[in-house]
Order: structure tokens, then C-alpha cells, then sequence
């Protein structure tokens, strides 16, 4: 820890060593942001560690933006709810739960695509004509999802208005979204919780006026949840419901 605190001082010593040096570097070419009439295009490089830092965060704006947060927690609550808490284990769950996530959001990447991603390749926008472009996309998504309950809320906290153009802030529509995606997973999550629940008080109650106090009622009910799931098609059912659930 002391090593690796010497070694943070140095380089801030060594950063902040003479606005000479600060000066040299301003003259590198590969640092240098080019302006072109009211408009600044970074160099390369600049761009190439921007993508690298953004891709840092992609995780975590798989998450806060897209369908996977209500998907994964409805996911967890079956898996719950039919009592083997191990299986299907995490790996396929988030695995099935990114490719429902990438169903849902097929068409709002496909949009992204043609009205951000291609005019910037063809060169007709710039870095951040084209990430409005796509953020525009991606708040419309979010903000069909969101209850304008929340929207207030987050709205009152951050002391923010919606401009007449843009609307809410993206941080205001992103905070929002996941709190009324964790809402909207608990009420589909109950709904699904209640048959098994039923089977379990009934497998319960049988056990008990038979006087088997003893024996676990779950090690009964787990085969008739199973098979009661199996016939209803319960896996074709959850998911179709899901993807269903979202307003595109």
C-alpha cells in the first residue's frame, strides 16, 4: 500500500512538474483538437481512449437503459418461486436474459442505427450530432417504460425542468427507468409467485392433517411445481409475456 502510495505522488509530481511541460504536450499533434469553423473534431487518439473508457461503463448502461433489469429480476423471482434456487443457474439466466433483452431492443438499435450510426459513417454528422441522434432513440424507449410518477419524483430531487425540446435530462429519464422497471419486475413477479404459493400451502395443509410434520413440504410440492409448470409451457409463456410487456 505505501509502495502504491509513492508511486500516485510521483506521478502527480512529475504531471504537475513546470507548465513548460504542459506546453510540449499541448504541441503533439495526436493531442490536438482540430476546429473547423464553429464545430472541434478531436484527433484519433482522443477518440480511440474515449470509446475504450466508454466501453468501461457498458455494463452498467446495459443495465440502467435497456430491457435487461426487468427481465433478470422476473428470471430470478420464477426461480425462486418453484423453489430450486440453483437452477437454471446465473450463467443461463443472464444468458436467456440477454437475448430476450436484445429482441426488445432489436428495433430501437435498428433505428440508432439508420438515423445515428450510418450518417456518421457516411459523414454527413459529427461525434455529437450523432450521439444526440442516439440518445434520442434511447430516451424515447426509456420514457415509454417510465411512470410520470417517477419522472416528478427524480424531476424534484435533481431541481430540473423538462426544456420544451429535449424533455427531461437523460440522468433525470435514466433514474426514472430503473426505479419504474423494478417496480413494474416486482408486480409481474408476484403474479407469477402466486400458483406456487398455492401449491405449496395446499401441499401443506395435506401434510398436516396427515400428521407429517416432519417431513418438508417442499421436497412434496417441487415435482408438482415442476410438472404444473411443464404443462402450462410456463417458459414460453414467461417469455412471450415479457418481451410483450415492453412499449416499443
Amino acid at each position: 500500500m505505501i509502495k502504491f502510495i509513492k508511486i500516485n505522488i510521483a506521478i502527480i509530481l512529475l504531471l504537475l512538474l513546470s507548465s513548460q511541460a504542459f506546453a510540449d504536450v499541448q504541441s503533439i499533434p495526436l493531442l490536438i483538437a482540430k476546429q473547423a469553423g464553429n464545430t472541434t473534431s478531436w484527433s484519433l487518439s482522443i477518440k480511440v481512449i474515449a470509446v475504450m473508457a466508454a466501453l468501461t461503463v457498458l455494463p452498467a448502461l446495459l443495465i440502467t437503459t435497456t430491457a435487461f433489469t426487468r427481465i433478470i429480476i422476473v428470471m430470478a423471482i420464477l426461480r425462486q418461486a418453484l423453489g430450486i434456487p440453483s437452477v437454471p443457474s446465473n450463467q443461463i439466466l443472464i444468458g436467456l436474459s440477454l437475448i430476450m433483452t436484445l429482441f426488445v431492443m432489436t428495433p430501437i438499435i435498428q433505428k440508432t442505427n439508420d438515423i445515428a450510426v450510418q450518417p456518421y459513417m457516411q459523414g454527413t454528422l459529427n461525434e455529437q450530432q450523432a450521439f444526440d441522434a442516439a440518445m434520442t432513440q434511447l430516451k424515447g424507449f426509456m420514457l415509454k417504460q417510465t411512470r410520470k410518477t417517477d419522472l416528478k419524483v427524480f424531476s424534484e430531487i435533481s431541481r430540473t425542468k423538462p426544456d420544451a425540446v429535449n424533455g427531461y435530462p437523460l440522468l433525470v429519464v435514466m433514474s426514472a427507468f430503473i426505479t419504474s422497471e423494478l417496480k413494474t419486475a416486482f408486480e409481474i413477479g408476484f403474479l407469477i409467485f402466486l400458483p406456487f404459493l398455492i401449491i405449496d400451502l395446499v401441499i401443506s395443509s395435506i401434510l398436516m392433517s396427515m400428521g407429517m410434520m416432519m417431513l418438508s413440504p417442499m421436497v412434496i410440492s417441487l415435482p408438482f411445481k415442476l410438472l404444473f409448470f411443464v404443462l402450462v409451457d410456463g417458459w414460453g409463456l414467461i417469455v412471450t409475456s415479457l418481451v410483450s410487456s415492453f412499449r416499443i
